[in-house]
């Protein structure tokens, strides 16, 4: 009597089996390597509901980053400037222009500007500004060159091996407090960077968390 199935079909179990595995171990290995935030993140610039240039304030006009974001030598978060500070300058310069026309309806009725954020920690993650500009973190070492910015964009990876690299040698990133908010200030090499940063790590008692606890909270 003659078979009902090709003997070939005895191996079909098998390689649906290897084929699955194959298949999703790939899936997972893509949305792993493709899906973190160095590739979603990285270079994210949306449009803004007021063209505010950072090239033009930050760098060009040397406009302290804390004039705008007052909070974040205080505070966990950098706020997000109001109207009114906007104000306190273009109430005498630009006063007309109609670039500025939401700001100035802002001011008077109080509607925030809707901004669209760049920069957002995830609500899982716990990240204090306060706690690394005391220490000597600078803007740069997380934001990238703002001051050279037309449009901000999303300019480091801010993943979780991006923050522990950080951790784990604090002293090749940190900087006098003095130039904290100097932009353009970089170090004369890196030889240089790590052996103020060794003497930074050691004057200030810096011991950055490496354990889930000190950003999963």
């Amino acid at each position: 009597m003659s078979k009902t199935f090709p003997k070939w079909t005895n191996t079909l179990p098998l390689q649906i089996v290897i084929f699955l595995i194959l298949f999703l171990g790939s899936v997972t290995v893509g949305i792993t390597y493709y899906f973190t935030p160095e590739y979603t993140r990285v270079g994210y610039r949306p449009p803004q509901p007021v063209a505010f240039d950072h090239s033009l304030h930050a760098g060009q006009l040397g406009i302290d980053c804390r004039y705008c974001h007052s909070n974040v030598e205080f505070a966990g978060h950098a706020n997000i400037p109001t109207a009114e500070t906007c104000m306190n300058c273009h109430n005498q310069i630009k006063g007309d222009s109609p670039l500025l026309a939401l700001v100035r309806s802002s001011y008077h009725d109080g509607t925030p500007i809707p901004w669209v954020r760049v920069h957002q920690a995830p609500d899982y993650v716990y990240f204090n500004h306060a706690v690394h500009v005391a220490r000597g973190v600078s803007c740069y070492e997380c934001h990238g060159p703002v001051n050279e910015m037309e449009v901000v964009w999303h300019d480091k990876s801010h993943s979780m091996a991006w923050c522990l690299d950080c951790h784990r040698h604090p002293e090749d990133y940190l900087r006098d407090p003095a130039l904290v908010y100097d932009l353009d200030w970089r170090p004369a090499s890196k030889e240089a960077q790590r052996e103020a940063g060794l003497r930074f790590v050691e004057q200030w008692n810096v011991n950055p968390p490496l354990s889930c606890s000190g950003c999963h909270r």
